[in-house]
């Protein structure tokens, strides 16, 4: 389990990638590698992923598949960064909200907005997805837990504070970046529900 407080960010330091499968290796901050171990888990992008190896602060990783369809992982190469989330352990403080690391899908960024001391950015997702995303509910991108803003159509927005663009990628983000979106599970639990009683009630 993760909470949405991204922790900091890795850098790739190589990504080999073979038929359907990626080896990731990052470098992660001294800091936050205490107590690692192999068949732990860690989230990268808001993907969790399971530690294969480690080498001080290098942590290597496996990627199938699924993992490279459904998010950005599989763009990766030497010298990018991600954001990073070592899983919750009990007792921890839940300052997001509760997240599996399993992503849904990608939304991509399709304008970033700048006044003073903020930053608005706008989002662009599937159909599938956008049902999902209700004003004020919460959402996961990249692995942070954001409040949404506004919704119109297949586009929503969210509000950055200066600590959320300091400590993750969103300080650097870019209009046409590709964003993993994992949606709450209890907003799902409830259109899912809604819909299928719709469903059920129309036949």
């Amino acid at each position: 389990m993760f909470t949405g407080i991204v922790q900091g960010t890795a850098t790739v330091v190589t990504a080999i990638i073979k038929d359907q499968f990626m080896q990731l290796t990052l470098t992660f901050p001294h800091s936050h590698c205490d107590n690692l171990q192999t068949g732990a888990s860690i989230a990268i992008n808001g993907t969790c992923l399971t530690i294969t190896a480690f080498n001080d602060n290098q942590i290597q990783f496996d990627l199938i598949m699924e993992t490279l369809r459904v998010t950005n992982l599989g763009k990766l190469k030497a010298g990018d960064r991600v954001n990073f989330e070592r899983a919750a352990r009990i007792g921890d403080e839940i300052g997001g909200h509760q997240l599996s690391g399993h992503v849904h899908g990608q939304a991509t960024i399709v304008d970033i907005e700048q006044p003073a001391d903020n930053r608005i950015v706008w989002f662009e997702a599937p159909a599938e997805i956008i049902k999902y995303i209700l004003p004020k509910g919460f959402v996961a991108l990249n692995g942070c837990s954001l409040t949404i803003g506004e919704v119109e159509a297949n586009r929503f927005n969210v509000f950055l504070i200066p600590e959320t663009l300091s400590v993750t990628l969103f300080g650097q983000a870019a209009v046409g970046d590709p964003i993993n979106l994992e949606v709450d599970s209890q907003t799902q639990a409830v259109v899912d529900t809604v819909e299928r009683y719709m469903q059920s009630s129309n036949q």
